[in-house]
């Protein structure tokens, strides 16, 4: 798995100077990966990291100069190419993590993430927006492209899709992604859409909220809702009602939506405990609507629209809580984005790890502590 990835770290071009390199680009890419599964944080911490190591990194590594200072790491992740960077995980997500063929659905979760403190109000730029492609069944991120300055999620969601093998896929979109050109683009791919319809699509949000209304809420509904469940949690009773239609009047009134073949009605209805007594406090109701292009059952719709939250869950939590990611006071872009790269990677191998039970922080920190377990999870 570590060769493969070393094998696509070769087809990044070299940023330096020819002649002024005393540390091999693939070493500085590789330690830093190693360190930042070990907890590393910081280029300080990933250089201090490298010189506690050495000797078990010169396994695999050449290092002819030794490890290099905490300034050599910053300065090549400023210098690397971050498109080229971004295709490089691309590359080796697609070589060495493939979809199960057990699942009935595999289903992309498109969503963006804004890394906090990486703006610079000096120099006028803003916190950095990366949008990620990540599948819901495994866990794994497939692929990143940084949202460039005064543009939006929508402009690279075509350039993140790209190189994905979307064949029978479910895209998972938020209501940003909602533009028919879009959803035109990834039914020539192959793949099918699950989309949220919201007032930034007027007439048709109208036409859907109209259609629900008239069969489904505030009556008894004209068909049975595919899901119907009872959660309560900290004090929260929530039900949550799922309605799957494809009435063919309202579908033929939504044809500019490519292959749009059903609508999904999605209704949360929440009440909260009353914290002085008393039985519940106030019932609140919420509904969401998704088009999509797929013909699977309703309750597999259901669930993939429970499903595409595995993103924030599984992917930008795991960011901020367990890699501190929002923290990282980086200001550089470039360098920004490329350690952006670095943590998803990190997430990639420790999840495709089996051999020990426990948190993703854990089993970092355990990686940092045993170099066998370490070798275990990249797999070299």
């Amino acid at each position: 798995m570590f060769q493969e990835l070393l094998t696509s770290f070769g087809a990044i071009e070299e940023p330096r100077q020819v002649g002024k390199v005393d540390h091999l680009l693939i070493d500085v890419l590789a330690i830093t990966v190693c360190a930042v599964l070990a907890h590393a944080e910081t280029f300080e911490d990933v250089a201090l990291h490298g010189k506690h190591k050495e000797k078990w990194l010169r396994r695999f590594l050449e290092l002819p100069n030794g490890i290099p200072s905490q300034d050599t790491f910053r300065r090549v992740f400023m210098l690397v190419d971050a498109e080229q960077f971004e295709a490089c995980f691309l590359t080796w997500t697609r070589a060495v993590f493939t979809p199960s063929e057990k699942s009935s659905l595999r289903q992309i979760a498109v969503d963006g993430k804004a890394m906090r403190r990486s703006f610079d109000r000096r120099k006028g730029n803003s916190a950095l927006h990366v949008v990620s492609a990540f599948a819901t069944q495994s866990g794994l991120t497939l692929a990143q492209r940084v949202v460039a300055e005064k543009s939006g999620e929508a402009e690279v969601l075509l350039p993140l899709l790209e190189g994905l093998d979307l064949t029978g896929a479910l895209i998972s979109l938020d209501a940003l992604y909602a533009h028919k050109s879009l959803v035109a683009k990834i039914a020539d791919q192959g793949a099918d859409y699950r989309i949220a319809l919201k007032r930034n699509n007027k007439k048709d949000h109208a036409r859907v909220v109209e259609h629900f209304a008239a069969t489904t809420f505030g009556k008894i509904p004209d068909s049975p809702a595919v899901f119907d469940a009872f959660e309560e949690t900290h004090g929260r009773l929530t039900r949550r009602r799922a309605f799957v239609s494809d009435d063919p009047e309202l579908i033929a009134a939504l044809q500019e939506w490519r292959d749009v073949r059903q609508v999904i009605a999605v209704e949360n209805i929440t009440s909260h405990t009353n914290a002085h007594g008393g039985g519940r406090g106030e019932t609140k109701s919420d509904i969401r609507y998704f088009l999509t292009s797929s013909g699977a059952d309703g309750l597999i719709l259901a669930a993939a629209v429970r499903d595409h939250w595995a993103i924030e869950n599984s992917l930008h939590w795991v960011l901020d809580v367990g890699f501190r990611e929002d923290d990282s006071r980086l200001r550089d872009r470039n360098a920004a984005a490329n350690l952006a790269v670095i943590r998803k990677i990190a997430i990639n191998l420790v999840k495709a790890d089996k051999t020990l039970k426990g948190s993703i922080k854990g089993r970092r920190k355990a990686a940092g502590w045993d170099n066998d377990y370490m070798q275990k999870i990249i797999g070299f």
